[in-house]
Protein backbone atom coordinates (compact mmCIF):
# COMPACT_ATOMS: atom_id res chain seq x y z
CA UNK A 1 0.00 0.00 0.00
CA UNK A 2 1.72 3.19 -1.11
CA UNK A 3 1.12 5.72 2.03
CA UNK A 4 3.12 8.44 0.11
CA UNK A 5 0.84 11.52 -0.17
CA UNK A 6 -0.39 12.54 -3.71
CA UNK A 7 -0.46 16.24 -5.21
CA UNK A 8 -4.05 15.90 -4.82
CA UNK A 9 -3.76 15.09 -1.24
CA UNK A 10 -1.44 18.02 -0.91
CA UNK A 11 -4.22 20.49 -2.28
CA UNK A 12 -7.07 18.76 -0.43
CA UNK A 13 -5.62 19.22 2.78
CA UNK A 14 -4.54 22.82 1.64
CA UNK A 15 -8.01 24.08 0.52
CA UNK A 16 -9.20 22.64 4.23
CA UNK A 17 -6.17 24.70 5.88
CA UNK A 18 -7.00 27.84 4.04
CA UNK A 19 -10.85 27.15 4.87
CA UNK A 20 -10.26 26.60 8.51
CA UNK A 21 -7.77 29.94 8.29
CA UNK A 22 -10.73 31.87 6.54
CA UNK A 23 -13.16 30.17 9.82
CA UNK A 24 -10.80 31.82 11.86
CA UNK A 25 -10.72 35.12 10.69
CA UNK A 26 -14.31 35.35 11.02
CA UNK A 27 -14.19 34.02 14.72
CA UNK A 28 -11.86 36.08 15.86
CA UNK A 29 -13.80 39.14 13.78
CA UNK A 30 -17.00 38.16 15.66
CA UNK A 31 -14.80 38.53 18.64
CA UNK A 32 -13.49 41.62 18.57
CA UNK A 33 -17.04 43.22 17.85
CA UNK A 34 -18.62 41.56 21.35
CA UNK A 35 -15.16 42.70 22.99
CA UNK A 36 -15.33 45.67 21.83
CA UNK A 37 -18.82 46.82 22.47
CA UNK A 38 -18.75 45.44 25.91
CA UNK A 39 -15.83 47.53 26.63
CA UNK A 40 -18.50 51.01 25.64
CA UNK A 41 -18.42 53.09 29.16
CA UNK A 42 -20.47 56.29 29.60
CA UNK A 43 -18.69 58.89 29.49
CA UNK A 44 -18.38 60.85 32.94
CA UNK A 45 -18.01 64.61 33.14
CA UNK A 46 -14.31 64.31 34.03
CA UNK A 47 -13.51 62.31 30.83
CA UNK A 48 -11.83 64.37 28.45
CA UNK A 49 -13.65 64.46 24.88
CA UNK A 50 -12.93 62.68 22.15
CA UNK A 51 -10.95 64.98 19.27
CA UNK A 52 -12.64 65.26 15.58
CA UNK A 53 -9.40 62.71 14.90
CA UNK A 54 -11.12 59.95 17.26
CA UNK A 55 -14.32 60.32 14.68
CA UNK A 56 -12.69 60.61 11.72
CA UNK A 57 -9.72 57.92 12.23
CA UNK A 58 -7.42 58.66 9.43
CA UNK A 59 -5.83 55.86 7.86
CA UNK A 60 -3.16 56.46 4.93
CA UNK A 61 -3.09 54.45 2.22
CA UNK A 62 0.75 53.70 2.74
CA UNK A 63 1.21 54.17 6.36
CA UNK A 64 -1.92 52.78 7.97
CA UNK A 65 -3.74 54.76 11.25
CA UNK A 66 -1.86 58.13 12.64
CA UNK A 67 -2.83 61.15 14.67
CA UNK A 68 -1.37 64.18 14.04
CA UNK A 69 1.23 66.02 15.56
CA UNK A 70 -1.07 68.70 16.41
CA UNK A 71 -4.18 66.71 17.99
CA UNK A 72 -4.28 65.28 21.96
CA UNK A 73 -3.91 61.94 22.15
CA UNK A 74 -7.31 60.13 23.54
CA UNK A 75 -7.77 56.74 23.46
CA UNK A 76 -10.71 55.22 21.30
CA UNK A 77 -13.68 53.45 22.69
CA UNK A 78 -14.64 50.07 21.30
CA UNK A 79 -16.91 51.28 18.37
CA UNK A 80 -13.90 53.63 17.45
CA UNK A 81 -12.03 50.29 17.37
CA UNK A 82 -13.89 48.16 15.56
CA UNK A 83 -14.28 51.24 12.58
CA UNK A 84 -10.77 51.53 12.50
CA UNK A 85 -10.37 47.60 12.18
CA UNK A 86 -12.59 47.61 8.94
CA UNK A 87 -10.85 50.26 7.40
CA UNK A 88 -7.46 49.21 8.45
CA UNK A 89 -8.33 45.83 7.46
CA UNK A 90 -11.12 45.70 4.36
CA UNK A 91 -12.07 49.33 3.12
CA UNK A 92 -8.96 50.98 2.42
CA UNK A 93 -6.10 50.28 0.22
CA UNK A 94 -3.50 50.01 2.31
CA UNK A 95 -3.69 46.17 3.03
CA UNK A 96 -4.03 45.60 -0.69
CA UNK A 97 -1.10 47.55 -1.61
CA UNK A 98 0.80 45.03 1.44
CA UNK A 99 -0.73 42.00 -0.21
CA UNK A 100 0.53 42.91 -3.59
CA UNK A 101 3.89 43.92 -2.35
CA UNK A 102 4.73 40.64 -1.09
CA UNK A 103 2.75 38.96 -3.42
CA UNK A 104 5.57 40.08 -6.11
CA UNK A 105 8.07 39.94 -3.74
CA UNK A 106 7.26 35.92 -3.42
CA UNK A 107 6.54 35.83 -7.36
CA UNK A 108 10.48 37.20 -8.14
CA UNK A 109 11.73 34.58 -5.94
CA UNK A 110 9.68 31.78 -6.73
CA UNK A 111 8.36 31.17 -3.40
CA UNK A 112 6.91 28.14 -2.63
CA UNK A 113 8.42 27.31 -5.74
CA UNK A 114 5.70 24.43 -5.91
CA UNK A 115 3.11 27.28 -7.21
CA UNK A 116 5.04 27.70 -10.12
CA UNK A 117 6.30 31.17 -11.90
CA UNK A 118 3.16 31.73 -14.02
CA UNK A 119 -0.13 33.50 -13.12
CA UNK A 120 -1.67 30.54 -11.39
CA UNK A 121 1.40 31.03 -9.04
CA UNK A 122 0.70 34.68 -8.59
CA UNK A 123 -2.60 34.31 -7.93
CA UNK A 124 -2.41 31.76 -5.28
CA UNK A 125 0.47 34.13 -3.61
CA UNK A 126 -2.01 37.08 -3.92
CA UNK A 127 -4.25 34.36 -1.99
CA UNK A 128 -1.90 33.55 0.64
CA UNK A 129 -0.71 36.82 1.20
CA UNK A 130 -4.40 38.24 1.67
CA UNK A 131 -5.27 35.56 4.10
CA UNK A 132 -2.05 36.00 6.27
CA UNK A 133 -2.60 40.05 6.59
CA UNK A 134 -6.54 39.51 7.57
CA UNK A 135 -5.41 37.09 10.14
CA UNK A 136 -2.10 39.21 11.33
CA UNK A 137 -4.73 42.61 11.27
CA UNK A 138 -7.58 40.41 13.52
CA UNK A 139 -4.96 39.27 15.95
CA UNK A 140 -3.35 42.20 16.45
CA UNK A 141 -6.82 44.43 16.55
CA UNK A 142 -8.31 41.81 18.63
CA UNK A 143 -5.19 42.13 21.39
CA UNK A 144 -4.75 45.41 21.35
CA UNK A 145 -8.84 45.67 22.00
CA UNK A 146 -8.29 42.84 24.83
CA UNK A 147 -5.74 44.98 26.49
CA UNK A 148 -7.54 48.41 26.39
CA UNK A 149 -3.83 49.77 24.25
CA UNK A 150 -3.51 52.46 21.69
CA UNK A 151 -3.46 50.86 17.88
CA UNK A 152 -2.47 53.98 16.10
CA UNK A 153 0.73 55.83 15.43
CA UNK A 154 1.06 59.06 17.01
CA UNK A 155 3.69 61.42 15.32
CA UNK A 156 6.44 63.05 17.04
CA UNK A 157 5.07 66.20 19.46
CA UNK A 158 9.41 67.37 18.55
CA UNK A 159 11.41 68.53 16.84
CA UNK A 160 14.80 67.93 14.92
CA UNK A 161 15.45 64.79 12.62
CA UNK A 162 17.09 62.56 14.67
CA UNK A 163 14.96 62.94 17.64
CA UNK A 164 11.69 62.37 15.42
CA UNK A 165 13.57 58.81 13.91
CA UNK A 166 13.91 57.60 17.28
CA UNK A 167 10.55 58.10 18.22
CA UNK A 168 9.35 56.08 14.91
CA UNK A 169 11.49 53.27 15.83
CA UNK A 170 10.72 52.79 19.74
CA UNK A 171 6.92 53.29 18.83
CA UNK A 172 7.54 50.15 16.58
CA UNK A 173 8.04 48.22 19.94
CA UNK A 174 5.98 50.53 22.59
CA UNK A 175 2.50 51.97 22.72
CA UNK A 176 0.12 53.39 24.97
CA UNK A 177 -2.24 51.75 27.51
CA UNK A 178 -5.60 52.82 28.36
CA UNK A 179 -4.71 56.10 29.80
CA UNK A 180 -2.87 57.28 26.82
CA UNK A 181 0.26 58.04 29.22
CA UNK A 182 1.98 55.05 30.71
CA UNK A 183 3.92 52.95 28.08
CA UNK A 184 3.30 49.00 27.38
CA UNK A 185 5.42 46.58 25.63
CA UNK A 186 4.32 46.69 21.90
CA UNK A 187 3.71 42.83 21.70
CA UNK A 188 0.80 42.69 20.13
CA UNK A 189 1.50 43.09 15.99
CA UNK A 190 4.32 40.76 16.60
CA UNK A 191 2.51 37.90 18.16
CA UNK A 192 -0.13 38.57 15.86
CA UNK A 193 2.66 38.46 13.07
CA UNK A 194 3.89 35.05 14.66
CA UNK A 195 0.46 33.45 14.50
CA UNK A 196 -0.41 34.52 10.86
CA UNK A 197 2.51 33.45 9.99
CA UNK A 198 2.44 30.31 11.41
CA UNK A 199 -1.53 28.90 10.38
CA UNK A 200 -0.17 30.19 6.89
CA UNK A 201 2.30 27.76 7.08
CA UNK A 202 -0.21 25.01 7.23
CA UNK A 203 -1.52 25.54 3.53
CA UNK A 204 1.71 26.25 2.43
CA UNK A 205 3.43 23.36 -0.05
CA UNK A 206 6.75 21.67 0.91
CA UNK A 207 5.24 21.16 4.37
CA UNK A 208 7.01 24.45 5.60
CA UNK A 209 7.60 24.32 9.63
CA UNK A 210 4.88 26.00 11.04
CA UNK A 211 7.60 27.79 14.11
CA UNK A 212 10.23 28.98 11.52
CA UNK A 213 7.41 30.61 9.65
CA UNK A 214 5.62 32.60 12.65
CA UNK A 215 9.48 33.38 13.50
CA UNK A 216 10.10 35.22 10.48
CA UNK A 217 7.02 36.85 10.16
CA UNK A 218 7.63 37.98 13.16
CA UNK A 219 11.15 39.72 12.20
CA UNK A 220 9.38 40.98 9.41
CA UNK A 221 7.03 42.48 11.03
CA UNK A 222 9.60 44.68 12.96
CA UNK A 223 11.29 46.04 10.30
CA UNK A 224 8.20 46.69 8.10
CA UNK A 225 7.18 48.98 11.26
CA UNK A 226 9.75 50.85 11.57
CA UNK A 227 9.68 51.53 7.81
CA UNK A 228 5.88 52.28 8.03
CA UNK A 229 6.37 54.40 11.20
CA UNK A 230 9.24 56.31 9.55
CA UNK A 231 7.62 57.62 6.54
CA UNK A 232 4.06 58.38 8.67
CA UNK A 233 6.23 60.47 10.24
CA UNK A 234 7.98 62.48 7.55
CA UNK A 235 5.45 62.18 5.27
CA UNK A 236 3.80 65.40 5.86
CA UNK A 237 7.21 67.40 5.33
CA UNK A 238 7.72 65.51 2.29
CA UNK A 239 4.16 66.76 1.07
CA UNK A 240 4.66 70.00 2.13
CA UNK A 241 7.93 70.11 -0.10
CA UNK A 242 6.55 68.66 -2.99
CA UNK A 243 3.90 71.08 -2.99
CA UNK A 244 5.71 74.45 -2.50
CA UNK A 245 8.52 73.32 -5.29
CA UNK A 246 5.16 73.12 -7.87
CA UNK A 247 3.35 75.79 -6.80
Amino acid sequence: MNLTPTSSDTRYYGQRSLGRAIRLAFVVCVTLVTTCFAQEMPPSSNQQAAPAVNTQLPVNWLYGAYVPKDVPLVALNGKERFKLYVRQTYTTPGIYIKTGFFAVHDQVRGTPPEWGDDFSGFAKRVGNNQAINIIQNSFTSLGQGVAGWEPRYDRCRCTGGWLRFRHALVRNFITYSGNEQSKRPNIMPFAAAFGAGAIGATWNPGNPTVTVKGYQSAITQAWVGVLVNTIGEFAPDVKKKLTKHKD
